[in-house]
C-alpha cells in the first residue's frame, strides 16, 4: 500500500498536527488493508535487527571525551575497509540488511565499520553545544583514527550520516583525500535542509520554544518526552517508507526513533536547519561516488540529490522513485548492490597497482 503524499505545511504547531494527523490517517488505511489482505506475510516478521550486536565491539572516545560505540565485521588487515554512518534518531542497526548482505557477498575481502553518533544508540549523551554537523565530522574522524589507522577507506551515510561524511571532507580534506577512495551518500543533502521537504518546518516559534524548554526545565524533559514523542514519532515513522513494509519494520524503525532522547533530538535541530557542506564538494568530486535519491522522501526531496549528482561527476545516481527516507531498509538489495558497485569501482581507480591485485586476489 502507498503512504500518503506529504501534506501542506504552514509551519509551527498546525503544521506538525497536520503531519501527524496525515500519519494517523495513513496507519488506520494501512490497518484496514492488512484486515482485509490477511494471506499477506510479514517478510521480516522474525528478522533480528541486531545482528550487529553480536559483532566485535569496541569504545572510541571523541575530543570532548563523549563515548561512541562501534561493532565490526570482517579481518582488520582487509583490503578495504567501509564505513557505514547513521541517520538523526536512528543507531547503527539501521544498515542491518547492508550488514548481512554485503558480509555474505564480500567475506573477508571487506572490513565493515558501524557506529552509533553521539547521543544515538549506546553511545555516550553529548552537551547541547556540541551536537552540530561539524562536531559529527570530528567525531566520524576519531573513530577512522582509532578503529581504521591504515589503509584505503569507503565512507557510506545516511542522511544526517551523509551530512557527516561531508563535515570531514570539509574539516581535513587533506586525510580525506589520502584515506578515501570512494563515498556512498543515501538520501542526504549537502545543504538548505531548511528550505525543502519536512526540514523547512524546523525553524519556526514553536520549534524554538520546545527546544528552550527541554534544555532549560528538567520536568518537561520527565513529563512532556512520552508526549512529545508520541507526536514525533508518527511523523518521522510515516515519512520512512514509501510503500508499505509489515509490522515487523515499522516497529523497528519506530524503536530506534523512541529510543532516541528527546534532548538529542531537540538539541541536533539547529544544525540540521543551517548545515551547509557545499565547500567540501570540490573534495568530494575526486573521489568514485554513490548518490542514492529516494522519490518518495519528503524528509530530505530528490532535488537535494541532484545537487550532489551536479556537483560530483563520479557519481553513481540511483533514483528508486516509490521509496522513502529510510531507503536501506525499504529497498535493500538495491541499496546494497550499489553499495557494492561502489567499492569496486572505488578499488579499480585505486592508484595503487599492488593493493588492487590484493583485492582481486583475494576476490578470486
Amino acid at each position: 500500500m502507498s503512504r500518503l503524499a506529504p501534506p501542506a505545511f504552514v509551519g509551527g504547531l498546525g503544521s506538525a498536527a497536520a503531519v501527524a494527523a496525515a500519519a494517523g490517517l495513513s496507519t488506520a488505511r494501512k490497518s484496514l488493508n492488512r484486515g482485509r489482505e490477511l494471506r499477506k506475510i510479514d517478510r521480516n516478521q522474525t528478522e533480528n535487527f541486531d545482528l550487529i550486536g553480536a559483532d566485535r565491539s569496541s569504545v572510541v572516545t571523541a575530543d570532548d571525551g563523549v563515548h561512541l560505540a562501534v561493532r565490526e565485521v570482517g579481518p582488520s588487515d582487509a583490503p578495504v575497509t567501509v564505513v557505514f554512518v547513521h541517520g538523526y534518531c536512528l543507531r547503527m542497526q539501521s544498515w542491518h540488511f547492508q550488514r548481512r548482505a554485503l558480509e555474505r557477498r564480500w567475506g573477508s575481502t571487506v572490513r565493515m565499520v558501524f557506529y552509533d553518533q553521539r547521543g544515538h544508540g549506546a553511545s555516550g549523551r553529548p552537551s547541547g553545544h556540541s551536537c552540530t554537523i561539524d562536531q559529527l565530522g570530528a567525531d566520524l574522524a576519531g573513530v577512522l583514527r582509532a578503529v581504521v589507522p591504515k589503509g584505503p577507506i569507503v565512507l557510506v551515510g545516511h542522511s544526517m550520516g551523509g551530512m557527516t561524511v561531508l563535515a570531514y571532507a570539509r574539516r581535513d580534506p587533506e586525510t580525506f583525500l589520502e584515506r578515501v577512495v570512494g563515498v556512498g551518500l543515501v538520501a542526504t543533502a549537502a545543504k538548505g535542509l531548511a528550505e525543502e521537504g519536512l526540514g523547512r518546518n524546523l525553524e519556526n516559534p514553536a520549534t524554538n520554544l520546545v527546544r528552550g524548554l527541554v534544555r532549560n526545565v528538567p520536568g518537561v524533559t520527565r513529563i512532556g518526552r512520552g508526549l512529545l514523542r508520541s507526536a514525533v514519532a508518527p511523523i518521522l515513522l510515516e515519512a520512512s517508507f514509501g510503500t508499505d513494509q509489515g509490522a515487523r519494520l515499522d516497529r523497528f524503525v519506530a524503536e530506534m526513533i523512541s529510543d532516541t532522547s528527546m534532548v538529542t533530538m531537540v538539541d541536533f535541530l539547529p544544525s540540521l536547519e543551517l548545515h551547509d557542506e557545499s565547500d567540501a564538494l570540490p573534495t568530494v568530486a575526486t573521489k568514485e561516488a554513490l548518490v542514492v535519491s529516494p522519490g518518495a522522501d519528503w524528509v530530505i526531496p530528490p532535488s537535494a540529490s541532484q545537487f550532489l549528482v551536479d556537483n560530483l561527476p563520479k557519481a553513481e545516481l540511483l533514483s528508486i522513485p516509490r521509496a522513502g527516507h529510510m531507503v536501506q531498509l525499504e529497498n535493500p538489495a538495491e541499496v546494497s548492490d550499489a553499495i557494492d558497485r561502489l567499492v569496486v569501482r572505488s578499488v579499480q581507480a585505486m592508484p595503487d597497482a599492488g593493493r588492487r591485485r590484493r583485492w582481486w586476489w583475494t576476490v578470486g
